[in-house]
C-alpha cells in the first residue's frame, strides 16, 4: 500500500506541475503550491456489495472532492458517474488498467475556475459483483491559503482568498453551496 501511494503522489506532482503549467503559472508559484501540496493525502478504499435491488440502496451520493486532485482506480464494475452540463448523469466506465483524475474544489479555486471541479456520484448497478474503488485525494495542507492564481490585467479573481481549513469548514456547513460562498 505504501509503494501504492508513493506512485500516485508522484503521478499528482507531475499533473500539478503540467496544469499549473498550462495556466502560465511562475515556476516560483508552481513550487510554492505543488511542494505544498501532498502535506495532506488521503488513500481511501470503497466497497460497494452487490444488491439485488440497486433502486432501493445508495451508492455514494452527488458530491465533488475538496482536494486538488483525486486519483481513482475501479474495479471492473461500472457505477461512477459525472455530471456532464446539457446532458445529465454519464457513466464512467472502467477501463482496464487505467486511472480516473477528477478535479477538486482547491485545483477549480486556484485555477480560478479554467479547471471545473467534477460533480460525480456512484450508482448500484444491476451487476451480480461487487463494485470496488481505491481513491487517492491530493490535497493543500489546511494553514495553505487559497486564492486564483495567474490572473492578467484583464483577469479578475472569481474566489476570495480562504485558507483550506475555512474552506473545509465552509464546505461542512453548506456542502454544495461552499464554492458559492466565497465566490466575488
Amino acid at each position: 500500500m505504501e509503494d501504492y501511494q508513493k506512485r500516485m503522489k508522484e503521478l499528482a506532482i507531475t499533473l500539478m506541475h503540467l496544469i499549473l503549467k498550462s495556466l502560465d503559472i511562475s515556476e516560483e508559484e508552481r513550487s510554492r503550491v505543488v511542494s505544498a501540496g501532498g502535506a495532506s493525502t488521503a488513500l481511501q478504499l470503497n466497497s460497494y456489495p452487490f444488491c439485488p435491488d440497486p433502486n432501493r440502496a445508495m451508492g455514494l451520493a452527488p458530491h465533488t472532492d475538496t482536494s486538488l486532485l483525486t486519483i481513482l482506480h475501479q474495479s471492473t464494475v461500472n457505477g461512477l458517474q459525472i455530471f456532464k452540463d446539457g446532458v445529465g448523469w454519464v457513466l464512467v466506465s472502467p477501463t482496464n488498467g487505467s486511472l480516473v483524475v477528477n478535479v477538486g474544489d482547491l485545483l477549480h479555486i486556484l485555477s480560478n475556475s479554467k479547471f471545473p471541479n467534477v460533480l460525480h456520484r456512484v450508482v448500484l448497478m444491476k451487476e451480480n459483483q461487487q463494485r470496488l474503488s481505491l481513491a487517492y485525494f491530493y490535497c493543500l495542507p489546511s494553514d495553505f491559503h487559497l486564492s486564483p492564481l495567474a490572473l492578467n490585467s484583464t483577469q479578475m479573481p472569481l474566489y476570495r482568498s480562504v485558507s483550506v481549513r475555512d474552506y473545509i469548514g465552509i464546505k461542512a456547513k453548506n456542502l454544495g453551496k461552499a464554492l458559492s460562498l466565497i465566490r466575488f
